[in-house]
């Protein structure tokens, strides 16, 4: 029922105090309500079945993930672990009216906040276990909770019988009283209610949280000019401690930070024994993602109010609901899995006979879950050109971190035959079938640093000079070449741009622009040939 039409909708602002003494209870008001969303979001109710708030979300207890928010109380607003599902229930039975259900139980509050709903007679209060909210229709409906930065959203789905009327609403009740007190404004903090009776209270404005996975120098630098004082960093172990590069972020100083080191050792542990491409390797990565994205939601604060995020946790952490009354900007590493996709088929139309191109497809959820996120997001931070130029204005473009230049390497003549260097394996996703075709009938030598290969009928290699080689040998090398299809990263080619090694490559590889660097716009074998040709001395042809 996900593309039944919207039958009925409600929403309502989240963060509606702000100031220093309310913001901890609005701001678990919001987890709250998170979790409640989670439990909610996309349930389908048949037709004659009657829905029941208590029996969808069972009790709000802190093992749960519960925690404590304001509600109404006898006429004050008091904290309560779970508090603050009245708005939320408040808006279902506003939805339910709307799209025509029938309204089994339904309880006003017994005081008015002034501008409430209840003011209307729109509001529904709910209190666990026996005050509760039911309803029900004669058709098929599916209700979709969600929370964006600043709302919470019902919609009722439902393809409404025509000539279905609008239940008659009971006569309003008599003016209720309006409630007479807040816990962290009235004062009376002698009140057993009171946070000041029970525990420490330290109000605050909220704060960022940094959920990061491999390091990226472009976004350690980022991440480390923008993190301010009380924000919370998420790693996933102390790479420097550990002695691991990719994971040793730089948090400023002071900056509580916490390590998912057990998480992340165990992800290590069993990536060793996966095999170095396919299916296999890429389901299992991604289930690595969806464990550290779990282990991060779980330990964020409520009081957090934005999220930087590592972009291949960003479509698990938004299936935790984690994103929920939050801002959130996205460290981009790579292309969101539904364009890497249509990437990889054009390839694979390109070169049908390659099995690596399309021996694996990531979930449709899972695409459909990132693609929304994306959409969403505050600020997409890259330094990839071409992801940059994707997502137009909304990008953040960073520089690439350039190896220190190490000088010209003179003005020797150009050779006849090069040595071209691939710095990667012989895969078809980085265009070796291209690179092979351009390469035939050439003296040319081909060296390739990575040891996976196409295992297709017909070696790409086969009618080529090549051999495997290692990082020593770039320095050597009259060229790197990276036709590829798909390329997040291209440290080598930075590289060897650095070292003054002329670089051809696709647009695809993001990078910035060189003198050095031709840019091809894909993976082409005629247009390959021509580059690589440009870089070597003319044969000279024998006069008979």
């Amino acid at each position: 029922m996900q593309d039944a039409p919207v039958a009925g909708e409600s929403r309502s602002p989240l963060w509606t105090q702000t100031s220093p003494a309310e913001f901890p209870l609005t701001a678990g008001k919001i987890q709250n309500l998170r979790l409640a969303a989670l439990a909610l979001d996309g349930l389908e109710i048949p037709a004659g079945q009657v829905f029941s708030f208590w029996c969808q979300l069972g009790r709000t207890t802190r093992s749960k993930g519960f925690t404590t928010g304001r509600e109404l109380r006898e006429g004050c607003l008091v904290p309560s672990t779970g508090g603050g599902l009245c708005q939320l229930s408040g808006l279902l039975y506003q939805a339910a009216l709307e799209s025509n259900l029938e309204v089994v139980e339904r309880h006003a509050h017994s005081r008015t906040v002034p501008g409430s709903d209840a003011e209307r007679d729109r509001d529904a209060t709910v209190f666990w276990n026996y005050v509760d909210l039911r309803f029900r229709a004669a058709f098929d409906w599916r209700l979709e909770v969600e929370l964006d930065a600043t709302h919470l959203v019902v919609r009722i789905r439902a393809a409404v019988p025509t000539g279905t009327k609008q239940p008659a609403l009971r006569p309003a009740d008599p003016p209720r009283p309006a409630a007479t007190g807040d816990c962290l404004t009235c004062g009376q903090t002698e009140c057993f209610r009171h946070p000041a009776a029970t525990s420490a209270h330290a109000p605050s404005l909220g704060h960022s949280a940094f959920l990061l996975d491999a390091r990226w120098p472009e976004f350690d630098r980022w991440c480390s000019g923008h993190s301010r004082e009380g924000d919370r960093w998420f790693l996933p172990l102390d790479g420097h401690r550990w002695k691991k590069p990719n994971y040793a972020w730089s948090p400023p100083g002071g900056t509580p930070v916490q390590h998912a080191t057990l998480p992340t050792l165990t992800r290590s542990f069993r990536q060793r024994r996966l095999p170095a491409q396919g299916a296999v390797r890429q389901a299992a990565l991604l289930d690595a993602d969806a464990a550290l994205a779990k282990y991060y939601a779980d330990r964020i604060s409520p009081e957090c109010r934005h999220i930087v995020v590592s972009q291949n946790l960003l479509p698990h952490l938004w299936r935790l609901g984690a994103f929920g009354g939050r801002t959130f900007d996205v460290l981009v590493s790579r292309w969101p899995i539904a364009d890497l996709h249509r990437h990889l088929d054009t390839a694979a139309k390109a070169q049908p006979g390659s099995p690596t191109l399309g021996d694996f497809r990531a979930d449709p959820d899972l695409v459909r879950d990132e693609s929304v996120a994306l959409d969403r997001a505050a600020r997409l931070i890259t330094p990839h050109r071409a992801l940059a130029r994707h997502f137009g204005h909304r990008a953040w473009q960073l520089e690439w971190d350039m190896p220190k230049a190490e000088g010209p390497r003179g003005t020797a003549t150009p050779p006849t035959s090069l040595r071209l260097f691939l710095p990667c394996s012989a895969l078809g996703r980085k265009g070796i079938h291209e690179l092979a075709v351009a390469l035939e009938g050439t003296d040319h030598e081909l060296l390739i640093l990575g040891r996976a290969r196409e295992d297709a009928s017909k070696d790409p290699l086969a009618d080529i000079n090549w051999r495997q080689t290692s990082l020593d040998e770039l320095p050597n090398a009259d060229a790197l070449v990276l036709p590829a299809w798909v390329e997040h990263q291209p440290r080598l080619a930075l590289r060897a741009l650095a070292l003054g090694i002329p670089v051809i490559a696709t647009e695809a590889c993001g990078l910035p622009d060189h003198p050095l660097l031709q840019t091809l716009p894909r993976p082409d074998a005629e247009a390959l040939a021509g580059a690589i040709g440009s870089l070597a001395a003319p044969r000279e042809v024998a006069i008979a």
